[in-house]
């Protein structure tokens, strides 16, 4: 069994021989692995060690959004091509004892509703998380890692660099790149390489719920090697993860490659694709056995149609709910922080034009009784 271990008494910055925090093809792999071979993957938190058990609010306006997402890794798959697909089972993923929720003013899914700061500490044990600032609060653990990744190939990366410069010029939402906390700090991937916050082809950052133990995923490659790394976990996440923020944790992920020769090429598949045999958390939570639901309609404020806008659907659900926690004592900024962390966002329908229905479901045995 091969690993890659780090101190977590230290940022990605100060020991950048462990990982990345941006994507680039040239960067070069810390380990190297056989296929079917077990391999352990310690990894930080999305803020890379700039939040503590002890932080506050003012601690999270701190925290500088070019250190996100920092990544354990590359890993060398032998055998891994352009062309094939890369299977990473993930066989374990092993939480830490706290994590937190940040409510940041200007980010997140309802950028311009919050003008407060807020951050809930949570406690991890059992399979629960409770936090002194969410009284009345426990949230079931379903821990998985939120980036998962392959390196892209050369025309890939120049595929996203361009594409996103273009959107940016179009004023997009688009981080360009940074060199400042860029790891590694060399050139040129300092200066060029994208972001690992983002979801792309190489999967990324894509935060879906579902990708717990027992679960496999499949990515394209297109180096040889793959050069996987991941990071960003979570101990639980509502569909959605609408403040930006899950229950975020560090973890120590093990994993287990498979190279599916010339099978990405085959099948022209243009990004990840995920599966489970089993639960991919406890049914009660995961298909909650008691739940209340808001549902948002394509209406905008002023009442006009937006006409089968998912966005607007969303967007109204999302605050629907809000108002239905704020309806219990909870603050304006604990109910973003409940919606994130255990409120799923589904779409119901997209046919009955003009107004397509986004759901959003609030399991209900979250709440101490």
């Amino acid at each position: 069994m091969k690993s890659i271990q780090i101190d977590r008494s230290k940022s990605l910055i100060e020991e950048p021989e462990k990982g990345h925090n941006r994507f680039h093809p040239d960067i070069p792999p810390i380990i190297e692995v056989e296929q079917g071979e077990e391999v352990v993957l310690e990894t930080r938190s999305a803020a890379d060690n700039q939040l503590k058990r002890s932080s506050t609010a003012l601690d999270l306006l701190a925290t500088s959004p070019n250190r996100a997402h920092p990544l354990t890794g590359p890993v060398y798959v032998k055998g891994a091509e352009a062309g094939d697909l890369l299977e990473v089972e993930f066989l374990d993923i092993a939480p830490a004892d706290w994590a937190f929720t940040g409510v940041r003013p200007g980010r997140g899914y309802l950028k311009g509703e919050f003008t407060k700061p807020f951050l809930a500490i949570w406690d991890l044990e059992d399979g629960w998380a409770t936090s002194k600032q969410m009284p009345g609060v426990r949230i079931p653990g379903a821990p998985f890692m939120g980036v998962a990744a392959v390196a892209p190939s050369h025309d890939m990366f120049r595929q996203w660099t361009l594409r996103e410069a273009n959107l940016l010029a179009e004023g997009g939402a688009v981080r360009p790149p940074e060199a400042d906390s860029a790891v590694p700090s060399t050139e040129p991937i300092s200066t060029q390489g994208v972001r690992t916050g983002p979801p792309r082809e190489n999967g990324g950052n894509m935060d879906v719920k579902q990708m717990t133990a027992g679960s496999k995923l499949l990515l394209p490659v297109g180096l040889d090697g793959a050069l996987f790394s991941t990071g960003d976990a979570h101990f639980a996440q509502g569909d959605g993860e609408v403040c930006l923020q899950a229950v975020e944790m560090d973890a120590t992920a093990t994993v287990r490659f498979r190279v599916l020769k010339g099978e990405a090429e085959r099948h022209r598949m243009r990004g990840p694709h995920l599966s489970h045999t089993e639960f991919f958390s406890d049914p009660r939570f995961g298909m909650p056995r008691r739940f209340t639901a808001t549902m948002g309609l394509p209406i905008r404020e002023d009442g006009s149609n937006a006409s089968e806008d998912l966005n607007v659907a969303c967007r109204n659900a999302l605050l629907e709910m809000i108002d239905l926690l704020e309806g219990r004592e909870f603050s304006r900024e604990q109910a973003y922080v409940i919606c994130s962390v255990a409120v799923d966002l589904k779409i119901s329908q997209v046919v009955d034009s003009p107004n397509y229905i986004v759901t959003a479901f609030l399991p209900e045995d979250i709440f101490n009784v």
